[in-house]
């Protein structure tokens, strides 16, 4: 009689089909092409552009946390996402809490009560590659770091959409640095906002990837796209160089550790 010693097969990803796979980065290479087109557009064609950036950027996400998790993750965050983003921004809106007196313009499209449709759907495409970044390495802080990740995203987002007029505050206290438009209970709502979102998340949404499910690549270029149009496009193109390097340091510190970790291959 011989004993066999029995070595489990360790889960291999990353094997979608073609078709899913090319179709996944169809979508997301169109959200980032919708972004590097935003600095060169204006008047009624920006508008269109801002609400299609959007709309793009939370289907490619979508579809990405479909293709990595399945179906139950990806019905759960759409619908938990979109639900909290439109309560927290209904409560913002109407009670200055907790990101300050705040309010929408009429141009971002179709809104429920005061908030635009397309606001919750800005949350959605911002969410899934944080909450996927933060379970990488954040362990029991995953809440915290996610809260820190979508804070810090944050300070790109709000000076370029004030700027443009879709939304507007009223400041009366302590402001963002290099960013007297914006109050500094923005920085703090988000960050308090993010950590709740991403640690209910985190525990109601499945952990375990498809056995044939989607690589991070592309989550990872979204997030380095958006660090590298934030410092770029606040140098040369909307000549806001304190935003680049104070929004780029605070994001680009806290990514390292995750791209750090990728780099290493952590399993």
């Amino acid at each position: 009689m011989s004993i066999r010693h029995y070595t489990p097969r360790r889960r291999r990803y990353g094997q979608l089909s073609q078709r899913a796979n090319a179709l996944l980065i169809t979508i997301v290479s169109i959200a980032i092409l919708l972004q590097v087109i935003y600095p060169l557009a204006s008047g009624e064609f920006l508008r269109l552009l801002t609400i299609n950036v959007v709309y793009w950027g939370a289907g490619a996400m979508l579809l990405h946390a479909l293709l990595t998790y399945g179906g139950r993750y990806a019905i759960t965050y759409f619908l938990f996402t979109f639900f909290f983003a439109l309560t927290i921004e209904q409560v913002g809106v109407q009670t200055a809490w907790p990101f300050g007196d705040y309010s929408y313009s009429s141009d971002l499209g179709l809104k429920i009560l005061h908030v635009p449709m397309v606001v919750p759907f800005a949350w959605i495409m911002l969410v899934h590659p944080v909450l996927t970044a933060a379970r990488k390495i954040a362990g029991s802080w995953v809440f915290l770091y996610g809260g820190a990740l979508l804070m810090a995203w944050d300070l790109f987002l709000d000076p370029l959409m004030v700027t443009s007029g879709r939304w507007s505050w009223k400041v009366t206290g302590s402001h963002v640095p290099f960013q007297p438009e914006i109050p500094l209970s923005n920085t703090f709502g988000w960050l308090l906002s993010g950590m709740f979102l991403i640690g209910v998340l985190h525990m109601i949404l499945p952990r375990e990837r498809r056995k044939a499910g989607a690589t991070f690549a592309t989550t990872d270029a979204f997030i380095l796209w958006t660090l590298f149009s934030g410092i770029f496009g606040n140098l040369f193109f909307f000549h806001r160089p304190g935003i680049a390097l104070f929004a780029g340091f605070i994001f680009g510190a806290l990514l390292t550790p995750y791209f750090f970790t990728r780099w290493l291959g952590r399993p």
